[in-house]
This record gives structure tokens, C-alpha cells and sequence, in this order.
């Protein structure tokens, strides 16, 4: 996969991230790098038991760069795909939901708390007033993530699974 046209970020690690906004040609790539994600950290990002992801939130992911919503891909130097996240805000541009997924051999090398951040970039960039990550209660890697970027936690109500971060943007 092609490297142009990106951000370059590093992470605390080293790590060197290619940043772009998805594109039509990544779906077979997102589909690629989605089956190289753990089953229990595809429940963590779709909150519910998924085995594939489908053509369907594949595309979903892909067209949802507009005004409201930023979907990013990463990519490694070699052009494969690191990480994939997701900004999705309001109509009034109150609050952004961020949403990330690592390959699972990638991990602990500090490409979530980078992206987040970036992300955290682009939700005040857009003008909304916090940020919010839902997750399940299991996901401690995320939470404890979350909350060391001053991510504060909130109940959902209805769902004891479950635990809104929200933070808010200066």
C-alpha cells in the first residue's frame, strides 16, 4: 500500500506511524488487517462478538470522512496496515466518539495512545467540546490508556458492560 499523501507520526516508542484518511482502494487492506485483529479486541472495538468484518462497516469506516467524522488509517514504512480509528461527532459538534483498533502483534508500542491523541487533535480541529471513547469494562489496556489522558469514567446506564471516557477539549 501506497505511503503518499500521509502524516507521519512516532510513537513514544519509536514506532512510525503513515496517517491518512481512508480511501476506496483500502478496503481490501482494512479487511486484511481486520483478520490479523485479536476476536476479543474486535469485540472491544465493535462492542459486540464479531468473527469478520463486513463488507458493509468496512465501507461504512471508509466513507465516514465528511464533516462530522474522521476515519484514519496507519501504516507501517512496507505500506501494511498498523492501526485503523475512528472520530464520529454530533450534528452540533458538542462531542466526539473515538474509536481505534491495533493489529494485535503491534501492540504496547504506543500506537493507541498516539493515535488518540491525534485524534484528540482532530475533534478540537473540528470544533466539538469533548471527546468519548465507549468500552467494555474488560478492555483495561484502553481504559487505563484513556484515563492517563485524562479521559474521566461515566456509567452507561442500562449497560453495567460498559463504561464511557469522556474528556473534555481545551
Amino acid at each position: 500500500m501506497m505511503i503518499a499523501d500521509t502524516e507521519l507520526l512516532v510513537t513514544r516508542h519509536g514506532v512510525r506511524l503513515h496517517v491518512r484518511p481512508t480511501r476506496e482502494e483500502d478496503e481490501a487492506a482494512l479487511a486484511e488487517f481486520f483478520a490479523r485483529v485479536s476476536p476479543e479486541d474486535l469485540r472491544f472495538r465493535f462492542l459486540t462478538s464479531v468473527r469478520q468484518v463486513s463488507h458493509e462497516r468496512l465501507t461504512g469506516m471508509i466513507r465516514a470522512n465528511d464533516a462530522a467524522s474522521t476515519s484514519l488509517i496507519a501504516l507501517a514504512d512496507d505500506g501494511s496496515v498498523l492501526a485503523a480509528a475512528m472520530l464520529v461527532g454530533d450534528d452540533a459538534t458538542r462531542s466526539a466518539e473515538a474509536a481505534i483498533a491495533i493489529r494485535h502483534d503491534r501492540k504496547a508500542q504506543g500506537i493507541g495512545w498516539t493515535l488518540l491523541d491525534h485524534l484528540v487533535g482532530h475533534a478540537r480541529q473540528k470544533g466539538y467540546r469533548t471527546i468519548e471513547a465507549l468500552e467494555d469494562r474488560d478492555n483495561r489496556s484502553a481504559i487505563t490508556l484513556e484515563r492517563e489522558m485524562g479521559f474521566e469514567p461515566h456509567p452507561v446506564e442500562g449497560d453495567p458492560m460498559l463504561i464511557r471516557l469522556k474528556r473534555t477539549i481545551v
